[in-house]
C-alpha cells in the first residue's frame, strides 16, 4: 500500500521518514518529496509497505506530534484530474511532421 504523510518537519529524511514507519513491519521504499527549484522538502511524503503493516501504522501515527508537528498520515489516493499532457505550441490545420501538406 502507498501511504501519504503530511506536515512532516523540513528538515526530515528519507531514512527518519523510513525508520518511523519500520516498527510496523518492512518498508519498501519511504521518500520525502523535495521542491525540484530550491532542493528543499516541501513538508511530505510517501511511504509504500504491505497493507496490513500499513493498515496499523496510519492508525498509530495519524496525528502524532512529531519533531513539533501533527502528523497526517491516510492511504494515498491517485492524484485527480488537472494539468498534464501535450505542451507546446498548436500546429495549424494540415501541418504535419513532414510540413504543410500541399494539394
Amino acid at each position: 500500500m502507498n501511504i501519504y504523510v503530511g506536515n512532516l518537519a523540513f528538515r526530515t529524511t528519507d531514512d527518519q521518514l523510513r525508520s518511523m514507519f519500520e516498527t510496523f513491519g518492512p518498508v519498501r521504499s519511504a521518500s520525502v518529496v523535495m521542491d525540484r527549484e530550491t532542493g528543499r522538502s516541501r513538508g511530505f511524503g510517501f511511504v509504500e509497505m504491505g497493507d496490513e503493516d500499513g493498515h496499523k501504522a496510519i492508525a498509530s501515527l495519524n496525528g502524532q506530534d512529531i519533531d513539533g508537528r501533527r502528523l497526517t498520515v491516510n492511504e494515498a489516493r491517485p492524484r485527480q484530474g488537472g494539468a498534464g499532457g501535450g505542451g507546446g505550441p498548436r500546429s495549424r490545420y494540415g501541418d504535419g511532421p513532414r510540413g504543410p501538406r500541399m494539394g
